[in-house]
């Protein structure tokens, strides 16, 4: 596979000085777009999935964290998204016909890793939806040596009452044709952008949210609106699906933020409950992406991820 030379706003990012970006082409022809901040000490590389709306650059600090701990991260924008191919003309809504086409992206990022020879082990950070896509991909290869989830989308949060609502409407609203209309009370634009930071759902950092809002304005490109039905409609429908699986046999650890209000906390707490060489560790106080707190936590946060991975780093990959 070759690979073409992609920008990447490490400056936006405060990643690691040393950083490479690149365009791949997936099997199904489609342009994405990887980032690579490789660390000399060589001691595995982490493939970082971001959730819905997320771009590269977000995991700048991130990335920063795990290469001072000598770990190389090749972080993904996912089709629709960053500055991956957006899938419709209105380039701000967050659409996908399949949640398998993301497995499409994911094997495209880890066929060019095996070509360019990324140092070994594999490890997978997923975070929201990244977690949803990492979470399958530990089923259908034995790649990845270990995992860490944050805030991953095993479950959308939704009340018992407006649940069947939520299924129905998004069901028959792609049944109808109305497959790329934004979800209700969703809208054609960002939400660090449109929300206050007071009550916010994401952080409780102000300087994070700073961060975050700055890329946005710089590198308006990235910015990502609602989600379609569709796409609301197989979310639902694959988080349903891997809900019915056994965990994989891959350790794992998982942080979920005391006040998430995003995504499913019961599911998330009754899949890590039935993990048996899985744990799973509440940030107290902590909302959607814990990442994304202050910087004592999410440097804890990240140590601890890596403490994991170094844990388990003797682990024979079978692939």
């Amino acid at each position: 596979m070759q690979a073409a030379a992609a920008p990447l706003f490490n400056a936006s990012a405060d990643g690691p000085p040393e950083a490479y970006g690149y365009w791949l082409t997936t099997e199904d022809n489609l342009r994405i777009r990887v980032g690579h901040w490789p660390a000399n000490a060589g001691r595995g590389t982490v493939f970082l999935c971001p959730g819905r709306t997320e771009y590269i650059e977000k995991y700048g600090k991130v990335a920063r964290r795990l290469v001072k701990n000598g770990y190389g991260v090749l972080a993904i924008d996912w089709r629709g998204q960053g500055l991956s191919e957006r899938l419709h003309k209105d380039t701000l809504l967050g659409h996908v016909s399949e949640f398998s086409e993301y497995q499409v992206d994911l094997d495209a990022v880890m066929h060019w890793a095996a070509q360019v020879d990324l140092p070994k082990p594999w490890y997978i950070l997923g975070h929201s939806m990244g977690g949803c896509i990492g979470l399958r991909a530990l089923y259908k290869n034995d790649r990845f040596l270990a995992a860490a989830f944050s805030g991953p989308m095993w479950g959308i949060e939704l009340s018992p009452l407006t649940r069947p609502t939520a299924w129905l409407s998004a069901k028959l609203g792609t049944l109808v044709g109305l497959g790329t209309a934004y979800m209700p009370s969703t809208k054609a634009e960002s939400y660090c952008l449109s929300a206050p930071f007071k009550d916010n759902t994401l952080t409780t950092d102000q300087p994070m949210w700073d961060y975050l809002r700055k890329q946005m304005i710089e590198h308006p490109e990235l910015q990502l609106g609602g989600p379609s039905l569709r796409w609301f409609h197989r979310a639902l429908h694959e988080t349903r699906q891997l809900s019915y699986l056994p965990s994989p046999k891959q350790p794992c650890l998982c942080f979920l933020g005391s006040d998430e209000q995003v995504v499913d906390v019961p599911r998330i707490k009754e899949r890590m409950a039935a993990w048996s060489n899985g744990t799973l560790v509440m940030i107290d106080p902590g909302q959607h992406e814990v990442l994304m707190e202050a910087p004592q936590v999410h440097n804890a946060i990240l140590d601890q991820i890596c403490a994991h991975f170094d844990a388990h780093s003797n682990l024979i990959s079978t692939s």
